[in-house]
């Protein structure tokens, strides 16, 4: 289901590739069994190049991730949870149209443009 515009995020790589990114990161939190989780991927993969060099957007199926699923307790499907510095500072559950996303992404990379 991820695109190959998305990085691939695990329990495993959760860590270096969420945590100690030096960009915010977007993880999408899906499942194979989640009707609405497949557009919600390729959207967010049409956007990831709008975003690139700014945001880091990932994917990870809760499923065969139950560790980082649970940690940031993730319920439904699809979840995003935006990271700045290893820490959780918004969240998207459900599907959400394209505009709604690229609003959210584009959020995601200045929250402090007018500091």
């Amino acid at each position: 289901m991820p695109d190959d515009a998305l990085i691939t995020i695990t329990d495993a790589t959760f860590d270096e590739l969420v945590r100690q990114s030096r960009l915010p990161v977007v993880v999408d939190f899906w499942a194979q069994w989640c009707p609405p989780c497949g557009p919600m991927s390729r959207l967010l993969a049409e956007l990831a190049p709008e975003f690139a060099g700014q945001l880091v957007i990932g994917t990870l199926d809760a499923d065969e991730n139950p560790v980082a699923a649970r940690a940031h307790r993730v319920l439904a499907m699809p979840t995003l949870l935006f990271f700045r510095d290893g820490v959780v500072t918004g969240s998207i559950v459900g599907a959400r149209p394209k505009s709604v996303l690229r609003s959210a992404l584009a959020g995601a990379v200045t929250p402090y443009a007018n500091r």
